[in-house]
């Protein structure tokens, strides 16, 4: 992901973006309104997400930062939230404003996770990438359930990273161990009669994570997989082409699900090829070479406007609308 002055390197973009926003559509701000109400994620009406993480607890995970750098055993819970600031004059409508943890509620057993309701429910799974902690990670599970205006429960799987900019490579390791951690949180998922579809946002390093946990649980369970999972969006992967290119061959119909955001001026995914050895990243990649594969591609090369160019999938309304559609099973491309 980005170095530590990410967190406020993304508040700067939301408030210039909210602010333009908010002078562009002025007039037209009691309309808005209504149309977001009508339109509103479950998220924003029942800020609840769900938690799968195999960090090791800190404080019992009752308390900030509530889960550390460190490997452990995966752990459930379920994390309430406080959103944003509402409102046409609110703190959020300048970009000061954003989710943050109330409390975490562990969970006993992936089968409690979801609390029981008359009708199956998708979920969406958030799989964050490098140098984040585990709040900055929940926090942008919540956004981007908010911002692709999700109608299910949402859920982040938080692997351990360190969260340091030079740590890259115990990021990478970390990831590549919590495959069976994730598998299992795809397993007790498919097996709960409360779930309907289970779509999946990768990103950068988490895209990796996602594919091998992917084509683990396809060998084990083939057809129960392909009718369970939805939408695959890998956003930014950091992934090297030929490994990725050998798993989408092993996960059979899985593939035509995947859609992946690229962008050749993502700056992060080029530090990563320099040091993989100038091997190219899918991320990166041309189009034509993740086409042949039989995916769906789009190129961010032209959104946004920042340096790192490595979080469009949050920051840029355009690439949350293309997963968006993803999720509702729409045709995917540029908005």
């Amino acid at each position: 992901m980005l170095p530590p002055a990410s967190v406020s390197r993304r508040a700067l973009l939301r408030a210039l973006s909210s602010a333009s926003s908010a002078i562009a559509l002025g007039g037209c701000a009691a309309f808005s309104d209504t149309v977001n109400r009508f339109d509103a994620a479950a998220i924003s009406t029942n800020p609840t997400l769900l938690v799968a993480t195999n960090r090791k607890p800190v404080n019992g995970g009752r308390d900030t930062p509530w889960f550390g750098p460190e490997r452990a055993r995966l752990s459930v819970a379920r994390a309430t939230l406080a959103p944003p600031d509402q409102g046409r004059f609110s703190r959020a409508a300048v970009g000061l404003s954003d989710w943050s943890i109330v409390r975490i509620d562990p969970v006993p057993k992936m089968r409690d996770l979801l609390v029981p309701m008359p009708a199956m429910r998708d979920v969406l799974i958030y799989v964050h990438g490098f140098n984040q902690t585990f709040e900055t990670a929940a926090i942008d599970a919540a956004r981007l359930s908010d911002g692709i205006r999700f109608r299910g429960e949402s859920m982040v799987f938080s692997w351990p990273s360190k969260a340091k900019l030079f740590d890259y490579g115990y990021d990478r390791e970390s990831a590549m161990w919590s495959r069976d951690a994730l598998e299992q949180v795809f397993s007790g998922l498919i097996a709960n009669p409360a779930v309907g579809r289970i779509h999946i946002v990768g990103h950068s390093i988490g895209t990796m994570l996602t594919m091998e946990a992917l084509r683990q649980i396809y060998d084990r369970h083939r057809g129960t997989v392909v009718e369970r999972i939805g939408a695959v969006v890998f956003a930014s992967p950091d992934i090297d082409m030929d490994v990725f290119s050998s798993s989408v061959e092993r996960i059979g119909p899985l593939a035509a699900k995947i859609t992946v955001v690229t962008s050749t001026n993502d700056r992060a995914l080029a530090v990563s090829g320099w040091i993989a050895g100038g091997i190219s990243r899918v991320g990166a990649a041309e189009q034509d070479q993740l086409k042949q594969l039989g995916l769906n591609v789009v190129d961010a090369s032209g959104q946004g406007w920042g340096i790192v160019n490595h979080d469009l999938f949050l920051s840029d309304g355009q690439i949350r609308q293309v997963i968006r559609r993803a999720v509702e099973g729409r045709a995917t491309g540029p908005a």
